[in-house]
């Protein structure tokens, strides 16, 4: 007996719980034959146990391999969308080469007249100069489906129009769908010959300047502007202070001259054909058979008539440039990504 009391416990049972590592590398090692015991009996509850852990060892492995084939599936999914974006970027941007034989060139005019937009002055006047330029273009048409827009990007698809009739001695027609109105139609008096439906949208020849005026909703609500600015006029027309005379008065002197360029782009281009009246360059529109009695357009007609009986060369061939599938799935993704990335900073900033 010793006189220190620890010394007098028990032995610590051991921790009989298996682990998994410790499963795992007994099913998988070579069984160790079992002692001889005249029953049987600890031979007979070990089998259950080993059967467990085999049965563990292979639905593991098994989804080892299963992640593994899955993974690699996704890897060479991406790897065969990404190159078939790149595919499309760079392969299909180049316009399908135009035929030898005598063909009909056709340049949408489509949407608002503005910057940026598929109806911009730099993407109609691509298409106008790849179709002037391919011998086999007889003429072209321009199918025009616009309420307008900007008068200056109207203006200069006018001016390269003119230039590019003279250069190429190619006569140029438009066809109008729903509405060839404004800008639209600022666009379409550089033209030869101008063919509408009866009931397609055609003049507007007018220009306008808009805006909204605060003024008495400030007052009501007991807000104050302040603006501070160095030039008396650089405020002009700001919609939360009163409307200035003077300021107005100048305002509508730049859209008289505007006006009167429109006007004079009109006359220039239908000519004699045009039966003036008073209400014609006062902003009014018309349907198209309105518009052929009053000199705006010179017939009915579609694009397959103007192609047929006009042009004489009945195929048509778009020039008109367009986003192909991968341009637009990237200017989608190129969004997400910045709207993403702007949804982070914000969640980053008060950590910073």
């Amino acid at each position: 007996m010793s006189n220190d009391p620890q010394n007098d416990l028990p032995p610590p049972i051991p921790d009989a719980t298996p682990r998994p590592e410790d499963m795992l590398k007994s099913a998988t090692a070579p069984a160790a034959p079992a002692a001889a015991s005249p029953s049987g009996a600890s031979g007979a509850a070990a089998r259950p146990y080993e059967h467990l852990l085999e049965q563990f060892a292979r639905d593991y492995l098994q989804d080892r391999r299963s992640e593994r084939r899955w993974r690699g599936f996704f890897r060479l999914l991406w790897v065969g969308l990404a190159l078939l974006l790149l595919w499309t970027l760079f392969a299909q941007r180049q316009r399908v080469t135009a035929p030898a034989t005598p063909h009909t060139a056709l340049v949408e005019v489509r949407g608002e007249i503005a910057a940026d937009t598929e109806a911009s002055a730099e993407l109609i006047l691509s298409a106008l100069k790849n179709a002037f330029e391919d011998k086999g273009a007889r003429a072209v048409v321009l199918r025009i489906n616009s309420p307008g827009g900007s008068p200056v990007q109207s203006g200069i698809v006018n001016d390269e129009i003119k230039r590019l009739k003279a250069l190429h001695d190619k006569k140029v027609y438009v066809v109008v769908e729903e509405m060839c109105a404004s800008g639209a139609y600022y666009i379409a008096a550089a033209a030869d010959e101008i063919y509408v439906d009866k009931a397609s949208v055609v003049g507007s020849i007018g220009v306008l300047m808009d805006g909204f005026g605060f003024t008495g909703l400030m007052d009501k609500l007991g807000v104050e502007r302040r603006l501070v600015i160095a030039g008396e006029n650089k405020g002009m027309l700001d919609p939360f202070l009163p409307v200035s005379p003077s300021q107005l008065k100048h305002a509508q002197g730049m859209l008289d001259q505007v006006h009167r360029q429109f006007i004079q782009v009109v006359r220039e281009g239908r000519g004699k054909r045009l039966k003036e009246t008073p209400e014609m360059f006062s902003g009014l529109f018309w349907n198209g058979e309105q518009a052929v009695q009053l000199g705006l357009a010179d017939g009915l007609g579609n694009l397959d008539y103007v192609a047929r009986e006009l042009v004489k060369a009945e195929e048509v061939i778009d020039y008109t440039p367009r986003d192909n599938v991968a341009e637009r799935l990237a200017k989608r993704f190129g969004a997400a990504m910045g709207e993403g990335a702007v949804k982070a900073f914000r969640q980053l900033a008060p950590m910073r």
